[in-house]
């Protein structure tokens, strides 16, 4: 008798130990699918958004400090003043070569990659480059197509917010995305031992 309780004692104690360790190996599966899934996401975010939109702000950010340079002094406009022909010129140039191109890609970025943006809303300064954009463009072709000639930039300042938003929030994804990594190793690394 006191063998079959040996025995019962035994297996009871195997199957609540073989319980525990399958419990213990769900949770630590699921908790790295979660990593898992959370890394692939900010990687999604770097990639196809952020990554994209930081390097076009410090892209533009050095442009605009070369047409300065090339203009001679620390602004374009001065209020309502007009630009004398050749620094029109000048200025029409970086704006068709460079300022409304990159404009119409972070636009397309902002509207193709929307479901990656950081928050639960549209960010304030997002729409604020939009305005800006839009205003310029539109005036800026009516220009081109039916030579009616408007202020040469956007009724909206080029928000500066929305650079430093963006690049601030890179920031933050990079090291996010640091971390999903160290946890990761770390929760592999724990596998590896047991």
């Amino acid at each position: 008798m006191l063998a079959i309780w040996a025995a019962l004692i035994a297996a009871i104690s195997a199957s609540i130990g073989w319980f525990a360790n399958h419990w213990l190996t769900a949770k630590r599966d699921e908790s790295r699918r979660r990593i898992e899934a959370q890394l692939k996401f900010v990687e999604r975010q770097i990639e196809e958004l952020y990554g994209p939109l930081a390097a076009s702000i410090y892209e533009g950010r050095r442009t605009f400090l070369d047409l300065l340079d090339s203009l001679g002094r620390s602004f374009v406009f001065h209020g309502d003043h007009p630009l004398p022909p050749d620094e029109l010129k000048t200025w029409l140039f970086w704006a068709e070569s460079e300022f409304l191109p990159r404009n119409e890609k972070i636009k397309e970025l902002l509207r193709s990659k929307a479901h990656l943006i950081v928050g639960p809303t549209f960010p304030e300064s997002f729409i604020t480059f939009l305005d800006h954009c839009n205003s310029w463009a539109i005036n800026h072709r009516r220009w081109k197509e039916q030579q009616i000639e408007y202020s040469w930039h956007s009724k909206i300042n080029w928000p500066n917010e929305f650079g430093d938003e963006v690049l601030m929030t890179f920031k933050e994804l990079k090291y996010r995305h640091s971390e999903l990594i160290g946890a990761l190793t770390a929760k592999e690394s724990i596998k590896r031992t047991r």
